[in-house]
């Protein structure tokens, strides 16, 4: 196996033991920030899908969360009418998720797989997105041509991440942004500050684009939310507030498959989407 394959399973192994770890105190932490009304909503402060409309109708559509955690947005679209399926790393996250599944008398499929290896046939869902899950917590390398195949001519993939000059400026000693460079942006990638912590992925922009255009993909809308001046993020400190007002902590991509995949020289055969969790990987 090559280095590189190797050190992103031994990134999956981790991330799905730490995240099997602390799914129970995570969701006990930000339940309020993503459920009721924030079901569908984005990032770090929560901006309502009805004001951001980054999916589009939804209705009867065929959708994939990647990193779904507990799945409230996968549930909240499937009770407007979407085919919609929660894939997840976590299965402590899925067990969450099948929890809120049966509180809401919700038929929502459930899958334990990884986002760098998708369990799914080519060209079998409209739609793929990822609020800070499989986006932040997957190697965009491998996961962005394994989504370019399984969605249909005209799909769309959003993604919402952690802007790359966050992590530039992240002090990875006390975890906090600081005015002041802490790692080079042109070689970002792969972020390992701490052990205790699971592997995070960050690209700088021109990265994302080639990554994109090298599968097909074309960017409708690139944008870097900034907080209102009273907004507030659950995921963040006093500091972080202030930060993120003048300064971008988040990204958001929407693209569109507009050719045929690039096809390689050879592949897995497919296998068609379990109804319940099976092994693998993603995580929010």
């Amino acid at each position: 196996m090559p280095s590189s394959a190797r050190a992103r399973s031994a990134s999956v192994r981790r991330n799905r033991r730490i995240w099997d770890r602390q799914s129970r105190a995570y969701d006990r932490r930000h339940a309020a920030a993503l459920g009721g009304r924030n079901a569908l909503a984005w990032g770090l402060f929560r901006i309502p899908e009805s004001r951001a409309q980054l999916l589009g109708p939804v209705q009867g559509r065929r959708i994939l969360e990647l990193g779904c955690g507990a799945a409230r947005w996968s549930i909240a679209l499937s009770r407007r009418g979407a085919r919609a399926i929660g894939l997840d790393l976590s299965m402590a996250q899925l067990a969450r998720a099948r929890e809120l599944k049966r509180s809401a008398r919700s038929s929502l499929p459930l899958v334990r797989a990884s986002a760098e290896q998708l369990p799914f046939a080519d060209e079998s869902f409209d739609l793929a997105f990822s609020d800070w899950g499989a986006s932040t917590f997957a190697d965009p390398r491998p996961m962005i041509p394994e989504c370019a195949r399984i969605l249909r001519t005209g799909g769309r993939l959003v993604l919402v991440t952690g802007n790359p000059w966050s992590a530039v400026v992240l002090d990875p000693r006390s975890g906090r942004f600081r005015h002041r460079l802490h790692r080079p942006y042109f070689t970002l990638h792969r972020l390992d500050d701490s052990p205790m912590a699971p592997v995070e992925y960050r690209l700088p922009y021109a990265d994302w684009f080639t990554l994109f255009r090298q599968n097909g993909f074309e960017v409708e809308r690139l944008e870097e939310p900034r907080p209102a001046p009273r907004a507030r993020s659950s995921y963040l400190d006093r500091d972080g507030h202030r930060f993120a007002r003048s300064w971008p902590l988040e990204t958001i991509w929407s693209v569109r498959k507009r050719s045929p995949t690039p096809r390689p020289r050879s592949r897995p055969r497919a296998r068609s989407a379990p109804k319940e969790p099976i092994s693998g990987h993603a995580a929010r």
